[in-house]
């Protein structure tokens, strides 16, 4: 079956990308007309500009009656020179212009490229990134494109012509005037490849200097609030100074190559030798005075390669580095593949784990290790463990986001390598802790995931069930608000609210929630928590979360440790059988077990696992029929033994509980 290195894709042109130049050329070719005419015009313009000194040249010889020709024919002459310079000034519109639109379109064309691309990429190839250092890429370097076509390339071109044309005018006079301007070529060919060999390397360091700059940037932005809270802003402010006066000196650099590049010293020789040979040639009766001076302007024109060479170059060889910059996200590895022809149907909610190991790194220790477990269609499970146990991994292997190392996951019998990603993700909804909103409305994050096929009833009743409704009403402009970058300007709960509006928009098959509640108050979590219960009749929900309370909403908890899975059951199975269990929930102070449950006969039980003032652990479990009392703890101890009455009292509370 065939498969692509892409996540995301669209149907469009393919280009070369065996290297940069080439690159380039399949993205200027594609507009053949724009192309033609910016090349075509500029020839034109060139040759009608080298054929100014013939007629001046003829001008004098007229003048002088060197070949006797009437000075009548100087208005024949005056007229062409006109009719020369009109028509240089229109090709010379036609190039310009078109050499403008192909580098716009060369920009728009590589940018869209590049951003498809980063769609396409794997969270894997993401999380090795600079987010400075890519958006310097889709920014800057693809700036360098256009910047490199118009005025560079142009230039380049005008100057190339400029200096090939005048040659075939100049051996018309007289070959032997050749020997001048070939070997002042053969010089300036050599000095411009050592000048090349000198700019490259600096011209590299100069953009990933800029790319480093740009993502130490980011960082302080993104990270502004660390900075201000533990007082780091000079310390900031001499990183980025050290990071600045590199990309300075470097473009120092850049101008001491081009200082060395002395290009209009050695025409101004070549000038000289020119006029001596043209001086000698005359003297000797070979060429006349009309076209000595036809000769010389020619040579003139030889001096805008010269010049020019020195600015437009530098432009060239930039965006030659900015295209191998570009080249190298867009042609880069993803690690997940895509099939062209992948399962697509309807998720009814089956969830396989076999023996499923992961790591982020192939050199790192795996996040998760042999996990093998099953969730039937329409259950809650809930994953627990201690932080750092690959909890959140395990979720992210599901929707493909990561794949496994080894083993395999199946979504209703079929191993989720094997289904169409778009098929497989859509019905899929993950909401995190950390969650992620864009400056747009209300409405259109809520939309997010359906995009132009969410209607505005759809969202309200979203909304509603993710009890954000009331919030949004109390908003300036109701659902057309725009929140702030990342939702900055919204509340902890209110974010998890809109993100939970977002997942059930979807109606998903599967639903992942990673500590969704965590930012809201208990009144509203207990009403979402109805909200998700009735929604999710026949769902599979995956539930990552230490309350208890949502625990027991969990149909098996899933316990993991290190990667690894320790015990799956119920909650009361697991509250009996395992001690990391109830240690679990003896740490982060979540097990509040205030109940008095009625036992047979009468009997009453109390259990409660709490955190005393001096971070000591406490735990109390009694059994009271009528007078009796037994106690696991006394709430008392310290370190270990206050952890072990805790787990002793979670246990007899639970056990209470269940009877």
């Amino acid at each position: 079956m065939t498969t692509s290195s892409s996540e995301f894709s669209v149907s469009g042109p393919r280009y070369n990308r065996r290297g940069p130049v080439r690159w380039l050329w399949s993205h200027l070719r594609r507009h053949p007309v724009h192309l033609l005419g910016f090349l075509g015009g500029s020839l034109v313009m060139v040759v009608l500009n080298a054929m100014v000194p013939q007629f001046t040249g003829d001008a004098f010889d007229s003048v002088l009656g060197q070949r006797g020709e009437p000075l009548d024919a100087l208005g024949s002459i005056a007229l062409a020179l006109l009719a020369i310079v009109l028509a240089r000034g229109l090709f010379d519109l036609v190039a310009r212009l078109s050499s403008e639109v192909l580098a716009k379109r060369l920009e728009r064309d590589a940018r869209d490229e590049l951003y498809v691309s980063l769609l396409g990429k794997s969270q894997t190839f993401h999380n090795r990134q600079r987010v400075g250092d890519l958006m310097a890429r889709a920014a800057n370097d693809i700036r360098q494109l256009s910047v490199m076509v118009t005025p560079g390339l142009d230039l380049i071109v005008d100057s190339g012509l400029t200096g090939l044309v005048p040659l075939f005018f100049i051996a018309a006079i007289d070959p032997r005037l050749l020997l001048a301007p070939g070997l002042f070529a053969v010089v300036f060919a050599v000095a411009l490849w050592h000048y090349m060999r000198q700019l490259t390397p600096v011209a590299t360091r100069m953009r990933e200097q800029f790319g480093d700059l740009n993502a130490g940037l980011n960082q302080a932005v993104r990270g502004i609030e660390v900075i201000k809270v533990t007082a780091q802003e000079g310390q900031e402010r001499r990183r980025f100074r050290a990071d600045a006066r590199l990309y300075r000196d470097l473009f120092v650099r850049n101008g001491l190559v081009q200082a060395r590049y002395l290009p209009t010293l050695l025409f101004s020789f070549a000038m000289a030798g020119a006029l001596w040979h043209a001086l000698y040639l005359q003297g000797i009766g070979a060429i006349t005075i009309g076209e000595l001076v036809a000769f010389m302007g020619l040579m003139g024109q030889l001096g805008f390669p010269t010049q020019m060479s020195i600015f437009t170059f530098s432009l060239i060889q930039i965006g030659i580095v900015s295209s191998r910059r570009i080249l190298s996200v867009v042609t880069s590895d993803s690690e997940l593949e895509q099939r062209a022809e992948g399962h697509a149907a309807p998720i009814s909610g089956e969830l396989v784990f076999e023996d499923v190991t992961f790591g982020y790194e192939d050199d790192e220790e795996p996040a998760v290790r042999g996990v093998t477990f099953t969730v039937r269609p329409g259950e809650t499970v809930a994953i627990v463990g201690e932080t750092g146990s690959g909890k959140s991994t395990l979720t992210k292997l599901v929707p493909r986001i990561y794949d496994v190392t080894s083993g395999r996951i199946l979504v209703d019998g079929v191993d989720v390598r094997d289904w169409d990603l778009d098929s497989l993700r859509s019905q899929i909804s993950t909401i995190e802790q950390d969650i992620v909103l864009f400056s747009r409305s209300v409405s259109e994050n809520i939309a997010f995931s359906l995009g132009q096929r969410a209607d505005h009833e759809a969202v309200v009743r979203a909304a509603e069930d993710a009890q954000a409704a009331e919030f949004i009403a109390e908003l300036d402009d109701g659902y057309e608000t725009v929140i702030g970058e990342r939702g900055v300007t919204l509340s902890g709960g209110q974010r998890q609210r809109l993100a939970i509006a977002r997942a059930l928009l979807t109606d998903p098959a599967i639903l992942v929630l990673d500590d969704s509640t965590s930012a809201i108050d208990s009144a509203t979590e207990d009403r979402i928590q109805q909200a998700i219960g009735r929604i999710l009749e026949g769902r599979t929900t995956l539930l990552i979360t230490h309350r208890l309370s949502q625990i027991r909403w969990a149909d098996k908890v899933l316990l993991l440790r290190r990667g690894e899975v320790v015990d799956f059951g119920t909650h009361d199975e697991l509250i009996a059988r395992s001690r990391l269990y109830r240690r679990i929930f003896a740490h982060y102070d979540e097990v509040e077990l205030d109940d008095e449950v009625e036992l047979n006969g009468g009997a009453k039980l109390d259990g409660e696992v709490k955190l005393d003032g001096d971070g000591d652990v406490g735990g109390e479990g009694a059994a009271d029929d009528g007078g009796g009392v037994a106690t696991a703890a006394d709430g008392g101890g310290g370190g270990g033994g206050g952890v072990d009455a805790a787990e002793d009292g979670v246990l007899a509370a639970e056990q209470g509980r269940a009877r």
